[in-house]
């Protein structure tokens, strides 16, 4: 038998009333001194995967995952359980997940920095998008590549995220929103990248942005030029400098990497070093991209500014790192990375990027970056996809890969010539696990005598 999709909505709304259930149900059965934290993450998402402009693969994904993390006696213990959708099934496998945990709770070691939830928190967030239909949007998207090598990803549809947990808190989160992470080929296998994303189909944007990218493939087909390793007046796109920003939250605004000497901040904090008065970087949760709640339940602030013009104002403090140091903890999540930043736009018109390059490197695409000295917060990383050799403002022949080794206390500090004066979301496309959520607002940036090492 067949069953019918719901709508976006009604899979929404019936979400949320199996989650109020089995939450309601497993606290009800909780022993004295046990304390219960619930998380939900679930979707209802199409998927369609494209080669040569042709779909290969496509389908249609109703999934959730539920984590239980019991408390007692100071020890702390996880498991995690997919859901059936069948909600007496799933009330009985997450009751034989808490008896499991209850069984080895007493064979674990004390936990010193042991967080107990607290507070009343409430939240209730959903939001709504104008998605493509799922019969129509393998012909939305391929009706504009015409005969170009197109390849891409398009993930669509409603993810939830929910918590409750034993102390009365209780928060729901549900939005509609689409990725398409696409590249374009030229015969010789050389590539563009592109992403369109949001919470509405554009088609006009899509439009567009595939005839950006594909100029660019145009050019992608000249030979390839050899820089030699050197300082370059460079240009990154807001893709690169998105992926910059991800290093922050690796070792960069966590107090906790601050506090055991391992963020590549701790100079900016002390003062030895600093950043250009054009960086403002805040933690902004207006965009309603991702829920406010984290992992026990703690609302962050609307925005809370991080950088700003160049000072460290504030870091991100998770419940328990505050319990440890002796802070105030900000709503961040337990792994104090960055959940939704927002890098603010300066003064260079978008259109004037060449020119006011003039002669340099102008770089679509990085990756494979890593830190290589943090505590001077050097990142190296690798040139990719559409990238080129500029003159005169004008863009001349495609580069060979080149290998970065820079600090961002010169290409975010004394080195950063402008950003741009409009910003780009760059989303999370990662579906490894579940459809990923969120992504960075970000700029493109101007950097004078960016180092490349090979």
């Amino acid at each position: 038998m067949i069953t019918a999709i719901p709508s976006s909505t009604a899979f929404a709304a019936q979400m949320e009333e199996s989650f109020r259930h089995l939450s309601a149900t497993l606290i009800d059965g909780l022993r004295p001194g046990e304390h219960l934290m619930i998380t939900l993450v679930g979707e209802q998402s199409q998927f369609i995967r494209f080669n040569q402009a042709k779909v290969r693969q496509g389908g249609m994904v109703t999934d959730g995952t539920l984590d239980l993390t019991l408390m007692a006696q100071e020890r702390t213990h996880s498991y995690a359980i997919p859901l059936t959708g069948q909600e007496q099934a799933d009330i009985a496998l997450a009751s034989q997940a808490i008896a499991t945990l209850r069984q080895e709770l007493p064979t674990l070691p004390l936990d010193p920095y042991q967080v107990i939830p607290q507070g009343d928190a409430t939240s209730h967030d959903v939001h709504h998008g104008q998605l493509l239909e799922p019969e129509q949007a393998a012909t939305a998207i391929l009706s504009s590549t015409g005969d170009i090598d197109f390849t891409g990803l398009y993930a669509g549809g409603t993810a939830v995220r929910g918590y409750a947990d034993s102390v009365g808190q209780h928060h729901w989160f549900a939005t509609e929103s689409y990725t398409l992470d696409y590249s374009l080929f030229t015969p010789e296998g050389r590539a563009v990248k592109g992403i369109v994303a949001g919470d509405a189909w554009d088609e006009a944007d899509y439009r567009d942005k595939l005839q950006r990218s594909a100029q660019q493939l145009a050019r992608l087909q000249r030979p390839l030029r050899t820089i030699a390793r050197g300082d370059y007046r460079t240009y990154f796109a807001p893709a690169a400098v998105a992926d910059l920003l991800s290093m922050l939250s690796w070792g960069g605004v966590s107090e906790a990497a601050l506090q055991q000497g391992r963020s590549a901040l701790a100079a900016l904090q002390r003062g030895d070093k600093g950043l250009s008065d054009r960086i403002t970087l805040t933690e902004n949760f207006t965009h309603g991209l991702v829920p406010r709640f984290n992992d026990i339940g703690a609302v962050a602030p609307m925005a809370l500014p991080l950088i700003d013009r160049g000072h460290l104002v504030n870091t991100l403090i998770s419940a328990r790192t505050a319990k440890e140091y002796g802070q105030q903890a900000n709503g961040a999540a337990s792994h104090e990375g960055l959940r939704s930043p927002d890098l603010a736009a300066g003064t260079l018109p978008q259109q004037s990027v060449l020119q006011t390059l003039d002669t340099g490197l102008y770089l679509s695409n990085i990756h494979y970056l890593n830190w290589s000295d943090r505590p001077s917060g050097r990142v190296t990383g690798m040139t990719r996809y559409a990238c080129f050799w500029v003159e005169n403002g004008e863009l001349v022949d495609p580069i060979e890969n080149l290998r970065f080794d820079e600090s961002l206390y010169r290409f975010w500090g004394d080195k950063l010539l402008a950003l741009t004066d409009t910003q780009e979301f760059i989303p999370e496309i990662g579906s490894y696990g579940n459809r990923e959520l969120g992504g960075s607002w970000v700029p493109g940036m101007l950097v004078e005598d960016f180092t490349y090492t090979l």
